[in-house]
């Protein structure tokens, strides 16, 4: 079996752009990608490029659903370790690809710490992080290259900020093309870790895992990899409020006809919280993935 990335899907929202007094509005979804989202980008990466045959990562869901495929087209196994708290689709979904789930209650053990005493168990693992590591940089930078490549590329690329494995990945392939495009991250107000980094200068954690509705943004802190390269490669970050996010997830559902988990919806949330930010600009919005719960999904879109 070949195994490729699939090409991000590109949709114009000319109606939407007029709307918020955007020069053109493009989405780069990202949500037909395989597993759901994104992370496939990376884990791929990951899975393809270290020895060991068994990996063990923390996750929300989204890179646990990645990592368990990626392992098992290619032959190896995983472990996620996963709040109890996460989306019940993305728990099922990491067991259907194959991965095993290790369930924790991040308020008794942090994801962090029960990983420590999983590798303990299995030496010689691969420890996978989601976001903080040069190969998922490498594997996000994928996306960058094809934004990079569009007939008419945007002035700017605004993605959702968690760990910030993203939008580094952007800041790489677009700084390897040469590209001029700017990117600027999207992140929850409540979990702002990134933005209060940006602004003092060096990396800031969260005291505690942020409960937003953007659950792939539930870090504490931005990876010390992609600290490297956001310092200095994001233009900007926009603080976005829980009401914008959901907002943002009924847009994508009734313009563009787009189902988007809450994390997905970040970027564009960004736009509707900040059009003044985005004035007579063409943007490019990242939606980063679509697994969402359909319970919490009915809730958002009601």
């Amino acid at each position: 079996m070949t195994i490729t990335i699939r090409p991000t899907t590109i949709i114009e929202m000319p109606r939407l752009a007029a709307s918020l007094g955007l020069a053109a509005l493009t989405l780069a979804s990202e949500a037909f990608q395989w597993t759901g989202s994104f992370k496939f980008r990376a884990a791929l990466e990951v899975a393809a490029n270290v020895e060991p045959e068994l990996m063990i990562a923390a996750s929300s869901g989204n890179f646990g659903q990645a990592l368990a495929y990626a392992c098992a087209l290619l032959g190896k196994r995983s472990i996620i370790v996963m709040p109890n708290t996460s989306a019940a689709v993305k728990v099922l979904s990491v067991a259907e690809y194959g991965g095993v789930v290790d369930l924790i209650d991040v308020g008794a053990i942090s994801r962090s710490a029960r990983v420590v005493q999983l590798a303990a168990e299995h030496p010689g693992a691969y420890v996978a992080s989601a976001y903080d590591d040069p190969l998922v940089i490498r594997g996000n930078s994928s996306l960058g290259r094809e934004i990079a490549a569009l007939t008419e590329p945007p002035d700017l690329v605004v993605a959702p900020v968690g760990g910030g494995g993203l939008t580094a990945g952007l800041v790489q392939g677009l700084r390897a093309g040469g590209s001029p495009i700017e990117v600027v991250g999207a992140e929850p107000l409540l979990a702002n870790d990134a933005a209060r980094s940006l602004r003092a200068g060096a990396l800031i954690a969260n005291g505690a895992e942020p409960q937003t509705i953007a659950d792939g943004a539930r870090t504490l802190s931005l990876g010390r990899h992609n600290w490297a390269i956001l310092k200095d490669g994001l233009a900007s970050i926009v603080e976005v409020p829980e009401e914008r996010i959901a907002e943002a997830v009924r847009t994508l559902f009734s313009a563009a006809n787009m189902k988007a988990e809450p994390t997905g919806a970040l970027s564009l949330g960004a736009v509707l919280h900040t059009p003044r930010l985005f004035a007579d600009k063409r943007v490019c919005c990242v939606i980063s993935g679509g697994n969402v719960d359909p319970a919490v999904y009915a809730r958002l879109i009601s």
